[in-house]
């Protein structure tokens, strides 16, 4: 599990846990869960990406938290949720049954919600975008900094034209076994220039540091190999719900180009937001837009759904009510 806790301070210190919950995935695998906000009041389910945690959702869940209900997990080695115990586990198949698992513990039968999924997070929604058990809660998705396929060849964290070579450095970068070791001033000037914008907050760097360091160097081992072989083209194509996508344009680890290429596969694409000088992290380094995204997708699916369900139900008990006046009215005459 992640050596990172909630013992953080200072201006960035994390937001108070939510009421905790623990979904058991197809496997047994045992996924931290934590839910924060009113019951009743609108889902967001929010996935992240490669090497974070919960704690990386720490803007929206203090931005939304107040009228929404924020479902946030830990992926499956990272956090508080246990590593895999044998290479099968690291998979995007996994990823799926994971949040289906994540769904069904959090969500009443047929409840409806907006799935947000950052980097990897994106890529296990679209790896579960067929499933029985996201097609039942999906309202509506958004998809932060991600791609389908190619994400080795198309990175451009290492600064060399792209080749043969340049994949070549990239792969055994990002799979490395090396300890990250501490959060240095050097580290973070790494961290930044591979994952964030040039203008991102000091702060802001400081808290992503933490939260990707935290990672254990196993796990960011086991999932690297899966990112730097993925293949989800074809299951964009059954993503069939109402799909944002916001992506930033000084993005290294998954340029804006993967963006526009899910923005014209995706079967019902809502809209695409490339955000000026933001980096890969763009909950993190642009949080307003991406709430308002969230937010307006609430709204548009989640809250009208439930105003026109409520609609058709009023109705359905007036139609009952007009027929059993009907037949009294009869067994009078």
């Amino acid at each position: 599990m992640s050596r990172l806790t909630r013992d953080l301070s200072g201006p960035r210190a994390p937001h108070a846990a939510g009421r905790e919950v623990t979904a058991v995935s197809a496997d047994g695998a045992r996924i931290h869960v934590e839910v924060s906000g009113a019951d009743g009041a609108p889902a967001v389910v929010l996935a992240h990406g490669w090497t974070c945690s919960t704690l990386f959702w720490d803007a929206q869940i203090r931005a939304l938290a107040a009228d929404h209900r924020v479902i946030v997990y830990d992926q499956r080695g990272h956090g508080r949720s246990a590593a895999p115990l044998d290479p099968d586990g690291y998979s995007t198949r996994a990823l799926a049954d994971d949040l289906e698992a994540v769904l069904a513990a959090t969500l009443a039968p047929g409840e409806k919600a907006v799935l947000v999924g950052h980097s990897m997070g994106g890529m296990t929604i679209m790896a579960a975008g067929d499933r029985p058990g996201f097609r039942e809660h999906a309202a509506a998705v958004l998809l932060c900094s991600t791609g389908s396929s190619g994400l080795v060849d198309e990175s451009r964290v290492v600064p060399l034209r792209a080749g043969r070579l340049r994949t070549r450095i990239t792969r055994s970068v990002l799979g490395s076994r090396a300890p990250l070791g501490p959060v240095t001033p050097l580290a973070r000037r790494i961290l930044r220039y591979g994952t964030m914008g040039p203008g991102a907050a000091p702060d802001r760097v400081e808290a992503c540091a933490r939260i990707v360091h935290a990672c254990p160097r196993a796990v960011r081992h086991g999932w690297s190999h899966v990112l730097a072989t993925l293949q989800l083209d074809v299951e964009v194509g059954a993503l069939r719900v109402p799909t944002a996508v916001v992506a930033g344009l000084a993005d290294r680890l998954t340029p804006v180009v993967h963006a526009r290429r899910l923005a014209e596969a995706l079967p019902e694409c809502v809209g695409l937001t490339e955000l000026a000088g933001v980096g890969h992290m763009t909950p993190v380094e642009a949080p307003e837009a991406v709430n308002g995204r969230i937010g307006e997708l609430v709204t548009t699916y989640v809250q009208a759904q439930s105003v026109q369900a409520q609609s058709v139900q009023a109705q359905s008990v007036q139609e009952r009510s007009v027929q059993e006046k009907s037949v009294r009215m009869k067994e009078g005459a």
